[in-house]
């Protein structure tokens, strides 16, 4: 069994590993102007988006059927939450920086 603090922990790595990794493709393709960067970032978007999601609802299900984790649980998934206003902003400056 997960301890508390062990659920926002998850959603804390979820929330730096998806931030980090948009920075990376963002600023590498500022920086280098390599094509690979933008793919990269697509693939972050695409692929990151579901790995989120399933982490999140993960996330829920355990606090749901353990009720005692329910807020640590919440926490965790509200900490990835945040990266949505992020990856929308960095994928609107990606679209306008390639164009």
């Amino acid at each position: 069994m997960m301890k508390n603090s062990e659920m926002e922990f998850v959603g804390k790595s979820f929330f730096w590993g998806s931030f980090l990794l948009g920075n990376l493709c963002l600023f590498g393709y500022m920086i280098t102007k390599l094509e690979s960067f933008v793919e990269g970032g697509i693939f972050l978007l695409t692929f990151g988006t579901v790995i989120n999601l399933i982490v999140a609802v993960g996330l829920l299900l355990y606090g749901v059927f353990n009720k005692a984790h329910l807020d640590s649980c919440v926490r965790g998934v509200c900490l990835m939450l945040v990266n949505i206003p992020i990856a929308v902003l960095y994928a609107f400056i990606g679209i306008n920086i390639i164009q």
